[in-house]
Order: structure tokens, then C-alpha cells, then sequence
């Protein structure tokens, strides 16, 4: 039943996405990835936020903490979508600012007021900072083809580990932090993503030559998919919970479901800034 759920999603929100994808404009993409920030920032403060490293609950995060997540999440997808890193690095220090605001409004009464803004920070840096590039990627020349073939590489690398795992796993790759994935997978997802993206590359961008160049970059992208799959367990592990949220049946929240992508959109951007 979890698997019907998980393909039915996918099935139902596939096409929506590759709609925008394909058909709406950057500022449509904009919309949707700050939608998916602010609902993945949600969830890590909830993971982050519910318990210390020592195991001792804490307050949850304050709605004021909240809406300053919520706000600087939209921000930094605006200053995407204006294609101005000055916005970003500008919106990233008013965060900051108001942080440090934060602190001496609740200091000395929250003895855990520091503990909370450095985790903030790192979901700010974590989840939209690294979602923002994906409407940087739009504006690159063939944008769309390359958050296409992204995707297509992340998915074939948590299928490919999955059933490969599945069927031929003997060895754990990090009991744990995540028990049930294998080395073997992990080999498996990297060889699924490597195939799979050079075959979309030989495909639609038309050239063996780039087709080649995407090899060593499928790779990359598949070991940080799998290092980000990895961080957000060990998160998950730390706060003693399964998901990080219900959103999407099938898949838990949506952080579960791009916890992959996160660490694989810088990847690809610097890649196809400074190599190809």
C-alpha cells in the first residue's frame, strides 16, 4: 500500500511539475519553489527545533522564528527570480540582523536562544538558499533541460538504490544513521543516475561531446543526492521521528522528498558555470 501511494503521487504531481517546467515562465518556476521552501523550512524547524542534541525537549520554534523563516525563504527565491545574487547575499544579512534582534529580545530568559538561531540559519542555508538556484539554473542557456535531466539524475539514483539495495544489498551503508540502505544500493543509484543521465543528454541536447562532459557530473550529483537522503535521516534520527511530515502520502513530507535535491542543485549549478 505505501508503494501504491508513493507512484500515485508521483503520478498525480509529475506532470504538474514538468507543466511548469516546460510551459510556465521563471516566475511561475519561482512560485513553485518558494511554495516547496516555505513547506521544507516548516518541517526542519519542527525536525530541528523539537529537541536538543542532549535529548531534552525544548520550546518549538516560536511563530516568530517561523514567520522570519517563512519570509526570508520568499526573499531569497525573489532575488533568484530577479536573477540578483546582491539580493540574495543582502537578504541573507538583514536574516542576520533580525536574528540578533531575536537574541536580545529573548536573552537571558531562552537559555537556548543561540542553539536555535545557528539552527535557523542552517535551514535558511540548508533548504531555500540551495532551492534558489534552481531558478538561477532557468535562466542558464538550455535552463530547462538541465532541471529536467537534474530531476531525471535524482530520481534514477533513489530508484536505482532502492531496488538495487533490495535485491543485491548484503552491506550497510550507515546502520546508523539510515539501516535499511546498502552500499550495494548506493553503487547501484550511482550507475542508474550516470546511464540515465547520459543518455538524456545524448538525446535532447544533441551533442556526444557534452553527453560525456554530464558523466562525471551525474556522479557528483548522485553522491550529494545521497549525502543530502543521509543529513536528513540523521535529523530525523536525532529528533526520534519517522517523517517529516504528511503532505505527500506515499512519501512522508516534502522535505523526505527533496532532501536528495538539496545538496545536488549546487552540484549541478557550479558545474555548469565553471566546467561546461
Amino acid at each position: 500500500m505505501q508503494h501504491l501511494k508513493r507512484w500515485l503521487t508521483a503520478i498525480i504531481l509529475g506532470p504538474l511539475v514538468l507543466w511548469i517546467l516546460i510551459r510556465g515562465n521563471t516566475l511561475l518556476l519561482a512560485v513553485m519553489v518558494s511554495t516547496v521552501s516555505v513547506a521544507s523550512v516548516r518541517e526542519y524547524l519542527r525536525i530541528a527545533l523539537g529537541r536538543t542534541s542532549f535529548g531534552n525537549d525544548t520550546a518549538p520554534a516560536s511563530h516568530t522564528l517561523k514567520l522570519i523563516s517563512y519570509a526570508v525563504s520568499m526573499a531569497l527565491v525573489i532575488g533568484a527570480c530577479l536573477g540578483s545574487w546582491q539580493v540574495l547575499f543582502l537578504v541573507l544579512a538583514l536574516n542576520l540582523l533580525i536574528l540578533s534582534i531575536f537574541v536580545l529580545a529573548r536573552f537571558p530568559s531562552d537559555p537556548h536562544v543561540f542553539d536555535i538561531i545557528s539552527k535557523q540559519v542552517l535551514g535558511i542555508v540548508y533548504i531555500p538558499v540551495s532551492l534558489s538556484l534552481l531558478v538561477f539554473l532557468k535562466d542558464l542557456d538550455g535552463g530547462t533541460l538541465w532541471i529536467l535531466w537534474l530531476l531525471i539524475v535524482i530520481f534514477a539514483n533513489d530508484t536505482g538504490a532502492f531496488y538495487t539495495g533490495t535485491f543485491f544489498g548484503k552491506h550497510k551503508l550507515a546502520p546508523n544513521i539510515s539501516p535499511n540502505k546498502t552500499i550495494e544500493g548506493s553503487i547501484g543509484g550511482i550507475v542508474f543516475s550516470m546511464v540515465l543521465g547520459f543518455s538524456f543528454s545524448l538525446v535532447f541536447f544533441d551533442s556526444f561531446h557534452l553527453a560525456l562532459l554530464t558523466i562525471p557530473c551525474s556522479f557528483m550529483v548522485a553522491v550529494a543526492g545521497q549525502i543530502g537522503d543521509l543529513f536528513e535521516s540523521a535529523m530525523k534520527r536525532a529528533a526520534n521521528i519517522k517523517d517529516s511530515g504528511r503532505i505527500l502520502p506515499g512519501h512522508g513530507g516534502m522535505l523526505d522528498r527533496i532532501d536528495g535535491l538539496l545538496l545536488a542543485v549546487p552540484v549541478l549549478y557550479v558545474y555548469l558555470v565553471f566546467v561546461i
